[in-house]
């Protein structure tokens, strides 16, 4: 009888290790994904505040998404000048990777 006590630690002790390193090893951590849409979400309002700061860009139509840190700017400006500028603001901002500029002129 002494025998199984050993066992059962031993059967005991792998099983609870298995489940907790499957636990850590999840790849979809639904915290990331939250995370990851605050993030977005505070990259979309600092670059609009930002094109709301620039005199030039503050009468465009200026649209702005972003996904995973990068920044799609849609809508209209008068200029293609004003096209360049929303592109270079949006890249001054914090965490912006890139930006896809799909601004159009009036």
């Amino acid at each position: 009888m002494t025998y199984w006590k050993p066992a059962v630690a031993l059967f005991a002790v792998l099983g609870f290790g298995s489940m907790a390193s499957g636990c850590v090893s999840s790849g979809n951590v639904p915290g990331r994904i939250e995370a990851r849409a605050v993030d977005d979400a505070t990259i979309t309002t600092g670059v609009q505040a930002a094109i709301g700061k620039a005199p030039e860009l503050r009468a465009a139509d200026i649209d702005v998404a972003t996904r995973e840190g990068i920044v799609r700017l849609s809508g209209f400006v008068s200029s293609a000048e004003n096209v360049a500028t929303a592109a270079s603001v949006a890249r001054t901002v914090k965490g912006v990777k890139s930006v896809h500029n799909d601004l159009r002129l009036k």
